[in-house]
């Protein structure tokens, strides 16, 4: 599971976006930056493949945010062999244990 949450701080709002293992519990990928933007979570998932051995056949779940919608996101999940998965339109409890984390 992915999304992205906010701080802030004296310097203004940071970003963080998290990828979340929901076998483990754990966090395995996050990237923080000023800006809200694609790049962002494209560094959060990059990170998780790292850290989980490139893994494949992968169901990688979202809110239904532009940063998770768009296409450059998109290529990624589909070379790396991944499915894009999104919480249904108004429900928030499709990504609660993003939510909690």
């Amino acid at each position: 599971m992915t999304d992205i949450t906010y701080v802030c701080t004296q310097e203004g709002w940071l970003y963080l976006a998290g990828v979340l293992d929901l076998y483990s519990r754990k966090l395995v990928g996050w990237a923080m930056s000023d800006r809200i933007d694609t790049p962002l979570v494209l560094s959060a998932l990059t990170m998780a493949l790292l850290h989980r051995g490139n893994p494949t056949d992968v169901l990688v779940h979202s809110d239904q945010g532009v940063q998770y919608a768009c296409a450059d996101y998109r290529a990624t999940l589909t070379r790396a062999g991944h499915s894009p998965s999104m919480s249904r339109k108004g429900n928030c409890y499709d990504n609660a244990a993003m939510e909690s984390f």
